[in-house]
This record gives structure tokens, C-alpha cells and sequence, in this order.
């Protein structure tokens, strides 16, 4: 093969052309996403550098602005992280292991769930528990003290869940609340 030298120029002639022809499409597609901000009112040109420069304060714009509204989903959800200042003991505040008691009248069925603010999500699944169990629920409550929810739920036994199934509803809710712990 002959090692003709112009031949090797203008191959990278073309690969530096396409290259640059690839960065200014990239660039174009950059400042295409990226709203602009002029501070008259007139669309300038803004050099490579100053483009890139903005989008990247637009970008870290947008982290701040998800960050804050993920606090704010979080703080709207009832969800609190908790800071190594609040421990005690190593426990964290707010932490407290679930308590379950349950009281039968008859086809009255009286739940009362105790928990910390971190085991919300133990109320629905009480529910999940009564409704495949059979039990239709009639009132159902919480109250917040400090750090403790009480969860009171009443439902009404159908005959086909009195006696066994009632056994059945207490046991499997005794089973879910130490598995929690």
C-alpha cells in the first residue's frame, strides 16, 4: 500500500470537520433544551463557553428545585427523617414498636392499633387484614399524642368469620404486628 501523505490530511481533515459538525449539533441541541434568559428583552448571541455555563446553572437550578419538592412531598406525606440530634439511647425518636389490642362484643369487633410516627403504613394493612378476613369495617379513627398513634378501628364479624374467624382476625394481626417489631 502507498503511504500517501496527502490523502492521510484530508481523512483527518474530514474526521475534524465531522467532528466539529457533531459538536455544533450537540450544542445546538444543548441550548435548544435549555430555557434562555436575557436581560433585555432582545435574543442574543451567547458565545460556547457562556452556554454550556448556563446550562449548567439551569441544571443545578432544577436539583435544587427537585430537592425542595421532595422535602416538601415528604414533609405533605407525614415523612420526617430523623437526625442522629434526636436519638436517645440509640433509639430514635418517634420509634416505637407496635401494639395491638383487640376486643369481641358479640359480632363487634373493636381494633386499636398503637404506633410510632414511622409505622403508618400499619393502619393499612389492618384493614387489608379485616377485609380478607371477612370483617366489614364500620368506623375507623387515629389519633396523634407526641410521638404515638392510636388507631381505632370497629368492624362488624359476619357470621361466617364469629368464633374461628374472629381467632383467625386476632392471631393473624397479633402474627403482622410482632413481625413489624
Amino acid at each position: 500500500m502507498e503511504n500517501n501523505p496527502s490523502s492521510s490530511r484530508t481523512d483527518r481533515k474530514t474526521i475534524e470537520r465531522n467532528r466539529r459538525n457533531q459538536m455544533k449539533a450537540l450544542y445546538s441541541q444543548l441550548q435548544s433544551l435549555v430555557p434562555h434568559q436575557t436581560s433585555r428583552g432582545l435574543q442574543e448571541v451567547t458565545s460556547l463557553p457562556d452556554q454550556l455555563d448556563e446550562a449548567a446553572n439551569y441544571i443545578k437550578r432544577l436539583q435544587t428545585k427537585l430537592e425542595r419538592m421532595k422535602e416538601k412531598k415528604n414533609n405533605l406525606m407525614g415523612i420526617h427523617e430523623k437526625s442522629n440530634a434526636s436519638t436517645n439511647c440509640g433509639m430514635m425518636m418517634g420509634f416505637k414498636p407496635p401494639q395491638i389490642e383487640i376486643h369481641e362484643v358479640g359480632s363487634a369487633l373493636e381494633v386499636v392499633l398503637k404506633t410510632g410516627l414511622d409505622f403508618q403504613f400499619m393502619f393499612n394493612e389492618t384493614i387489608r387484614v379485616l377485609h380478607e378476613e371477612g370483617a366489614e369495617i364500620v368506623n375507623a379513627s387515629f389519633t396523634v399524642v407526641e410521638d404515638t398513634v392510636f388507631h381505632t378501628i370497629h368492624s362488624k364479624v359476619g357470621d361466617s368469620a364469629l368464633g374461628y374467624g374472629a381467632a383467625g382476625i386476632y392471631e393473624r394481626l397479633k402474627k403482622f404486628v410482632s413481625d413489624a417489631n
